[in-house]
């Protein structure tokens, strides 16, 4: 009740998910989305990091790409679309589980899924955390097995963000996850009235419209105007189809708190790889930062990339061309050094990669390198590592995973 007068009466804003984000980046485990290799540059220009996907997704993924993500300094959410998505890994990893409300699609979608997500908590992952970290074997079925799963599943819903999806593209992979056809798309004022029941009722932290890989435009703007005429605490975030500062811009003006962005920057990909393919025949050597300035804006039309896309749709980014251009020159430039560090081995271990990297000091003279904080000093050795395990075919014990990148190293 107190939680209910402070925001309704005195305007307390009592919603954990933080007013200040405005983009969040959609990072998806699927094996087919990969990442750029200078991924840690544009994280970091995002609000936060939502990781999950409607299809292909499984536990092992999902602690890959997490893996990448927390080597960043982005807050990160773990938005699984299943229950044996969540592991101990996952939950030590994310600030919050984000857990999916579909107002518009099948019971299932609404509460099954998360009926099976607390049975799943309470039978297994609660229990088997507190065997694994004390090594006393609990019975589930015991009263102390059901206990400590009560009390894990309780824990997890009292940390828990809940997202209230408004889905509006019945050909999207979550379209067909949630049970959502043409018919069961919503008008404005349909929206609206879903929305308030997921405030006052689920007690919703985010109300998502999606329209997943589409732009909603006018019906999009209609609807966020209805939602932010009408809610109090939720916040209202808008994804699809965003692939521009005009179309960021014309949805966080209708009234989103925030733009969600996933499939371009995944694109990004695509162009780094290209790009470094392209610079391995133009260069010899590995140039230095300002040559590939040059060179990337001779080569590509920065422009029109996935890049310049992706870091136009942040409010907060003022020249996207340009940021576009340093970041694609400084994936180009780390994987070329790193090629030169293969180079010079021959059948290497461990310990050879190892002692190689501490000993080379061209890593850190890279941009990539001289753009990340303190916190994160040691991750251009372990992306290296990374690639170099790749390579070799050796085992790092704090390699990321390679599969997830979008470029190899030089065969």
């Amino acid at each position: 009740m107190a939680t209910v007068a402070g925001r309704t009466l005195l305007g307390m804003d009592t919603n954990p998910v933080p007013a200040d984000w405005t983009h969040i980046s959609k990072v998806d485990p699927e094996g087919e989305k990969l990442l750029p290799l200078g991924f840690p540059l544009y994280l970091s220009e995002t609000s936060a990091v939502s990781v999950g996907g409607s299809q292909d997704v499984t536990a092992e993924n999902s602690e890959e790409t997490m893996s990448l993500v927390a080597a960043t300094s982005a807050p990160m959410l773990h938005e699984p679309s299943g229950a044996g998505h969540v592991t101990e890994q996952t939950r030590e990893s994310a600030e919050s589980i984000a857990i999916p409300e579909v107002l518009n699609g099948d019971t299932e979608a609404l509460v099954g899924t998360l009926g099976e997500g607390l049975d799943y908590v309470r039978g297994e992952l609660g229990p088997g955390l507190v065997e694994r970290r004390t090594g006393i074997p609990l019975d589930g079925d015991g009263l102390l097995g059901r206990r400590l799963g009560n009390f894990a599943a309780a824990y997890l819903m009292r940390e828990a963000i809940f997202e209230a999806y408004i889905i509006m593209n019945p050909d999207s992979a979550a379209a067909r996850e949630a049970g959502v056809t043409e018919s069961d798309l919503l008008s404005p004022q349909a929206a609206r009235e879903r929305a308030l029941a997921a405030e006052y009722h689920l007690e919703s932290e985010v109300v998502y419209l999606e329209y997943s890989g589409t732009f909603g435009g006018e019906e999009a703007v209609a609807t966020l105007t209805e939602l932010d005429d009408a809610l109090t605490m939720p916040r209202i975030w808008y994804g699809g189809g965003l692939d521009s500062a005009e179309k960021a811009d014309t949805v966080l003006d209708a009234g989103a708190d925030a733009v969600v962005v996933g499939d371009v920057l995944h694109d990004i990909a695509d162009v780094e790889a290209d790009l470094v393919e392209q610079a391995r025949a133009a260069f010899e050597t590995p140039p230095d930062h300002a040559q590939l300035l040059d060179w990337v804006e001779e080569t590509v039309d920065v422009g029109e990339t996935s890049a310049r896309r992706y870091l136009s749709t942040i409010p907060e980014v003022d020249d996207a061309t340009g940021m576009a251009t340093e970041y694609l020159a400084a994936g180009v430039e780390f994987t070329l050094s790193v090629d030169a560090i293969a180079a010079r081995l021959d059948e290497p271990d461990r310990t050879d990669i190892s002692e190689t990297l501490r000993e080379d000091s061209r890593l850190a003279e890279t941009r990539l390198a001289a753009s990340l904080d303190s916190e994160q000093a040691d991750l251009p050795r372990r992306l290296a590592a990374t690639l170099l395990a790749d390579r070799f075919d050796v085992a790092m014990p704090d390699a990321l995973a390679a599969r997830h990148l979008g470029v190899e190293l030089r065969a």
